[in-house]
């Protein structure tokens, strides 16, 4: 359940790319759930052709999914099937993030790849003939059967992803998905579909090379199925890049090195994004991976294997009988209690940082006021003030016990509401940053509407301003976006 700047954050994403109708019905169901239409219409107080138009815009742009509900009917009537929509925050929240979705398919695919991705994440859905009309329009010529044939692999990946769904979206998204079998049954059209076999051939004989040009595709075929980017599949990237970087911080490059080789070696047996282990590796198949990559063809056997034990402290990658396993776990714990912790130093400075650190590390256990004082040498005055603006600013959780002489006051981090609090906190700061930048871009509509030639003095300046302005918003966005990532989606 995302908290109240969540949501807010989420309205107002919608409410910047598609306006403020239907960022109205978008918080709707943000806030009250699943709903019908006709309960839409009334909580919305907007006619019903108004909101059947918009709920097609949402579903178009992933943001909305609808499914079937059976309710049961009146006396003596029977069931009735009514169609509900339900909201797709984590959808609306990747559409701030597009740009890194598109970094992560440059990396490790190709130009072509990056292009195709970029129309789906600009139109939502598209089949697979409006995919080759915009490739037409952008002189990016593109041949139809690898096309599908690359999407075909796509689309076995992502089926494999929801096998196990859990939520009530999850469970929507899952039955959303159309059988391969309906998907890719009539792709083709050859000429045993419009009459037999090629004239010529006999039973058994091989078609020609050249007789693949006969094939056409079906307009139903191009039509009827839609295709959308997979933010499964790029979170689940972005989420193991954030492992390496975090492992390279803490450890070293060759440590991550082989972390990365292990996250290649078993990410097809991944099932869910938020998977806590990785499959058992061989240590054949791991340097058979680091290998692969032009800074781990220097490294020995034995090298990996003192790079293996390097992760095991902390157990970032656990031994078991002779294969070794990723505990993804453990490495998202480490970065978001980094991320914690710098926060508290930025805010409240050293003496609280160190406090932090020794209630952090009690793995929520009570300590009185004076133990912590003498822990981090701090006086107890003091000690017991800081404390009490981190309680103050959520951060710990406070007990008070009465007795006849004196009180004691016992603290504890409460990591699970702590971590909720952290990320609405993000979800805040990320708001602000949002309302700042289209405040600023709408002082300076004129001068950036103004072509270079006619920038000179002032108006230069103006416009230099706003650039510096611009990306600079943009960096911390796009900063305080990873940190979203790893509390909600990593």
């Amino acid at each position: 359940m995302v908290a109240e700047y969540g949501i807010k954050y989420a309205v107002h994403i919608i409410t910047t790319h598609f306006g403020g109708l239907v960022a109205k019905v978008c918080e709707c169901l943000l806030r009250k759930g699943p709903l019908s239409l006709p309960n839409i219409t009334r909580y919305t107080e907007l006619s019903p052709k108004q909101v059947k138009n918009i709920l097609l815009v949402l579903i178009q742009h992933n943001c909305v999914q609808s499914f079937i509900l059976e309710q049961p009917g009146g006396f003596g009537d029977g069931p009735k099937v009514i169609t509900h929509y339900m909201p797709l925050i984590d959808n609306i929240l990747h559409r701030m993030r597009f740009s890194k979705f598109l970094r992560v398919v440059s990396e490790e695919l190709d130009k072509e790849c990056e292009e195709l991705l970029e129309g789906l994440l600009q139109h939502g859905r598209l089949s697979v003939q409006q995919m080759l009309d915009r490739a037409k329009d952008t002189k990016k010529q593109e041949s139809p059967p690898e096309d599908a044939t690359a999407k075909k692999k796509g689309a076995k990946s992502a089926k494999g992803k929801t096998e196990e769904p859990k939520s009530l979206e999850q469970r929507v998204l899952a039955a959303a998905v159309p059988m391969e079998a309906k998907r890719f049954s009539t792709a083709l059209i050859t000429e045993s579909d419009v009459g037999g076999r090629a004239p010529g051939m006999t039973i058994g004989e091989k078609r020609k090379p050249d007789a693949l040009e006969n094939v056409t595709w079906k307009p139903d075929a191009l039509e009827n199925v839609t295709w959308r980017a997979n933010y499964e599949e790029c979170i689940r990237r972005l989420r193991h890049k954030a492992c390496i970087e975090n492992v390279a911080s803490q450890l070293d490059n060759d440590a991550a090195v082989v972390l990365k080789a292990m996250i290649d070696a078993s990410r097809s047996e991944e099932n869910k994004i938020k998977a806590e282990n990785s499959g058992p590796l061989s240590m054949s198949s791991i340097y058979e991976e680091v290998i692969k990559s032009e800074s781990g063809r220097n490294m020995t056997l034995d090298r990996v294997r003192t790079h293996l034990i390097q992760l095991g402290t902390p157990p970032f990658v656990r031994a078991v009988d002779e294969s070794y396993i990723i505990d993804f776990n453990c490495i998202i714990e480490q970065a978001q209690k980094e991320e914690v912790e710098s926060i508290v130093l930025k805010r409240y400075g050293n003496d609280a940082y160190s406090m932090f650190r020794l209630l952090l590390a009690n793995n929520g256990g009570l300590l009185e006021t004076k133990k912590i004082s003498d822990a981090t040498f701090v006086e107890k005055e003091n000690a017991q003030k800081i404390l009490y603006k981190l309680w103050k600013g959520d951060y710990l959780h406070m007990e008070k016990l009465e007795f006849k002489l004196a009180n004691l006051l016992l603290w504890k981090v409460n990591k699970r509401t702590l971590w909720e609090h952290v990320l609405d906190e993000m979800f805040h700061a990320a708001l602000n940053l949002s309302r700042r930048l289209a405040y600023e871009l709408e002082q300076e509509k004129e001068v950036l509407s103004l072509p270079a030639d006619r920038r000179a003095g002032p108006l230069k300046d103006r416009y230099e301003r706003i650039r510096r302005v611009r990306l600079l918003l943009e960096s911390a966005q796009m900063k305080l976006d990873d940190g979203i990532m790893l509390f909600h989606h990593f």
